[in-house]
């Protein structure tokens, strides 16, 4: 070590231990403590920079990313993928923002089919084997390049929501809802003013006036849930009304399958003693035995001895 450089040393020895042990206002920083370096001595402050502990410099944190994100340009998506990677993160992005409002009440179907057939457009040319030409295809890079396959695992998560919702059966082509799904909105709309109407003061006037559009909504309902053209829309607004008609304004209603279903559970009380009674009479036929009288018997008898003897 040069004298230059231990005398240096002993000045920032001597300073550190003053500080410590008088503890009277002497309090220098990292800074401060070079600079008194550099007014003592300019030219050990570079050398002293760069071989202290403290001193080190700062290396830019966007070149190492740089460096790291440089692949060969084989091993990078084309900008066609990539133009497909980023329509679909923003129809993603929409479709998510159109799901989480339609919740509750659940409008899934009715307020988001528009913002899936655009997600499910986009993912069908992601996915898709015949791009234009002179491109290749994206699904290979996009869908299954690695372990996690992120987009395909997005794609199908909403997909299998989507299924589970029966959405297909209330629209048509992603384009609009379907007559049924229309005609059941109307008439639901149709029961809930007349429960608006009736709902202050007595829930009876509200059973008595609302008997009609809410017995209409019921055997439409039926019949759609016969014919498969539900979804997850008109369930719950059914749900939802029949709520509303039963426990909050205490309304009955007869609906017209309880009769088979009273006819039914009443033949069925009664089979038990149907059974018993016919196999009570059956037994008591089997006792009966067919007695001839005597008198019958002697003159049967009688003729065939006057058979022999003539």
């Amino acid at each position: 070590m040069s004298p230059l450089r231990y005398s240096s040393f002993l000045v920032l020895l001597v300073i550190n231990i003053y500080a410590l042990v008088c503890g009277d206002g002497v309090d220098l920083s990292v800074s401060e403590l070079g600079d008194k370096l550099e007014q003592m001595n300019p030219s050990l402050s570079s050398s002293a920079a760069v071989n202290s502990p403290v001193f080190k410099p700062a290396v830019h944190p966007a070149f190492s990313l740089n460096l790291l994100s440089a692949f060969p340009e084989d091993l990078e998506i084309s900008d066609y993928c990539n133009e497909l990677l980023h329509i679909f993160g923003q129809r993603y992005v929409a479709y998510v923002n159109c799901l989480v409002p339609a919740a509750r009440p659940v409008k899934v179907c009715q307020n988001c089919f528009p913002a899936y057939g655009s997600l499910k457009e986009i993912y069908a040319n992601i996915s898709s084997e015949q791009v234009a030409p002179g491109a290749e295809g994206c699904s290979g890079t996009l869908l299954r390049s690695d372990r996690l396959m992120l987009v395909y695992v997005l794609y199908s998560n909403l997909e299998d929501l989507w299924d589970k919702s029966h959405c297909e059966e209330c629209i048509v082509g992603y384009h609009s809802l379907s007559n049924d799904t229309l005609y059941f909105m109307a008439t639901l709309n149709l029961t809930l003013t007349c429960f608006e109407k009736y709902q202050q003061g007595n829930h009876s006037e509200l059973c008595k006036s609302c008997k009609s559009p809410y017995r209409d909504l019921n055997e439409l309902y039926s019949g759609m849930e016969k014919n498969n053209t539900l979804c997850i829309d008109i369930e719950d607004a059914m749900n939802m009304t029949r709520r509303l008609w039963s426990k909050n304004f205490n309304c009955s209603f007869p609906r017209a399958e309880t009769v088979p279903v009273i006819a039914v559970s009443s033949f069925m009380l009664f089979l038990p003693i149907i059974f018993y009674l016919s196999s009570f009479l059956h037994s008591e036929q089997k006792k009966r035995k067919l007695i001839h009288p005597k008198r019958a018997k002697s003159y049967s008898s009688l003729m065939n001895i006057q058979d022999k003897l003539s």
